[in-house]
């Protein structure tokens, strides 16, 4: 399996959700997550949407379209982090406690 992406853009876009939940901009989609009217429910059903997305991708074994549901998947977890107040940091320090 390659791994040849740089894995500071995880790094990078959590940044920009922070900024956008920080500094709303308009036009922003990230913003419409953080400021929906349904408020955190809004995020958590685009993670169940996006969630049963890649299910079926991986099942239909479709690989192109596995990655890109994967990455939305990703995109939305990290901004139902931090709409839930929990730092990516926190994230990364349980999977390197879980990988000792």
């Amino acid at each position: 399996m390659k791994a040849t992406a740089d894995p500071r853009i995880i790094a990078e876009l959590w940044e920009v959700i922070c900024d956008r939940a920080d500094h709303p901009k308009e036009g922003s989609y990230t913003t419409r997550l953080f400021t929906d009217e349904k408020g955190i429910d809004k995020v958590l059903e685009k993670v169940g949407e996006e969630s049963t997305e890649f299910i079926l991708a991986v099942k239909n074994g479709v690989p192109g379209r596995t990655a890109s549901e994967a990455a939305d998947l990703l995109f939305h977890v990290l901004v139902a982090l931090r709409a839930a107040g929990v730092d990516l940091a926190d994230v990364m320090d349980e999977l390197e406690h879980r990988r000792k």
